[in-house]
């Protein structure tokens, strides 16, 4: 496993990072999930990323007690704040100081440890004052709570403004978790280019487009029994943008390009996604130890100009590209 520098700071991330946003506590038995947390550890993956909104509190929980009595210092752990994990009352969502104060102290119980390497904000609010926001994570940082600020979905303009205003409170605002694959590059316009010239580097996320990057979706044929794709309680409604035929024959073509490199299509894709410097972590998930396993040789494989060439070719004409669409919320309406 290899390691990289979280933004402009000292602190080391493994670059293939374990997450549990659609496994652990909904999709898989606890007994599971721990055996994949348990298969990261042994493959050298020492961060781990989560959310208090992830199966509704339980992921974090689940978490917690896959990584207890492991040596804390040796660790990354990441979650993140915004979304409701209550009965969704008008305080129980956002950036306020209350939601972020309260949630931060619920997470750290359910994660059984006195605090996370990184707090990130989970989307952009609108609603909130973004001085309060950031005041409230200055105060965290200060209190031993959190080690790290970071973010997730937030474009350049936001970028720029909390950055300016974490440097005024002396925090570091290190990372910002996107959408990022070989078919969702929404990030390359503005959101990447801003966040080298701040000093802010990307923890991605879907990094194999939901499984489509796996090659296992075919054109015309059936859907995987177990698949993402068949799952409505999960993932289905995302991955269903790229079951169309025109991306699934594109990525059948990458299937010889992998070969030729002695990886699998998933190893692939998490190559190219770390292929982009600004990247300093892409998440994985698994519903199975063997997945953590296979997918941790993507860490250090170096993809050659050429190979890089050829896949923009085949895939670069069907990629998302318009920064828009990076992901903003509306108003709250509690």
């Amino acid at each position: 496993m290899r390691y990289r520098y979280l933004g402009n700071s000292g602190l080391k991330v493994s670059e293939l990072t374990y997450g549990n946003w659609l496994t652990h506590g909904s999709q898989v038995e606890n007994d599971t999930a721990k055996a994949c947390v348990r298969a990261a550890l042994d493959v050298g993956i020492s961060s781990f990323d989560t959310a208090d909104v992830y199966a509704n509190t339980q992921a974090e929980v689940v978490l917690g007690e896959a990584l207890k009595g492991e040596r804390r210092e040796s660790l990354e752990i990441f979650t993140k704040v915004y979304g409701p994990t209550g009965p969704k009352g008008h305080n129980d969502t956002g950036l306020s100081r209350k939601h972020i104060t309260e949630s931060i102290n619920a997470s750290l119980k359910r994660l059984q440890t006195d605090y996370v390497d990184l707090y990130q904000a989970h989307r952009y609010d609108v609603e909130t004052p973004l001085e309060e926001t950031m005041q409230t994570f200055a105060d965290l940082v200060r209190a031993g709570k959190v080690l790290y600020i970071g973010v997730s979905e937030w474009n350049a303009r936001q970028l720029r403004e909390g950055h300016a205003l974490a440097q005024q409170l002396g925090i570091q605002l290190v990372s910002n978790q996107p959408e990022y694959s070989m078919l969702w590059r929404v990030i390359e316009a503005e959101v990447e280019p801003a966040s080298r010239e701040l000093g802010i580097s990307q923890i991605v996320w879907s990094p194999i487009a939901q499984g489509v990057l796996t090659g296992k979706y075919t054109a015309g044929g059936p859907l995987p029994t177990g698949s993402r794709a068949t799952d409505e309680s999960g993932g289905a409604a995302m991955i269903k943008r790229w079951l169309q035929d025109d991306v699934l024959n594109a990525v059948a073509e990458l299937a010889p390009i992998a070969a030729d490199l002695g990886l699998t299509q998933a190893q692939l894709a998490l190559a190219w996604v770390l292929s982009n410097d600004n990247v300093a972590a892409a998440i994985i998930g698994a519903s199975r130890p063997e997945q953590v396993t296979s997918n941790a040789e993507a860490s250090g494989v170096t993809l050659s100009p050429e190979v890089l060439a050829r896949i923009d070719e085949i895939v670069g004409p069907l990629a998302s590209t318009d920064p828009s669409l990076t992901q903003m919320p509306q108003a709250r309406q509690a």
